[in-house]
């Protein structure tokens, strides 16, 4: 259920920081636009991270099959 809930707060960190650029652009706030960018930013890696995760995890689960394999040689 936190998986479900860290996607959720990540998509909409990625739609407020969208909106937050788009309103600093249109307004000519610069404070507000790059806010926005660092927003949008920060959910970018957040998913990139997590999928580095999930990688790591079945990395970890076929090299423990492995060796479980390997065991019962």
């Amino acid at each position: 259920m936190k998986d479900l809930k860290d996607k959720m707060e990540n998509a909409k960190d990625k739609i407020e920081g969208g909106l937050n650029e788009t309103a600093g652009k249109i307004t000519g706030n610069k404070q507000l636009e790059l806010k926005g960018k660092l927003q949008g930013s920060k959910a970018d890696l957040e998913k990139k991270m997590d999928i580095k995760d999930n990688i790591n995890d079945i990395k970890e689960n076929i090299a423990d099959k492995i060796i479980k394999k390997m065991d019962k040689k």
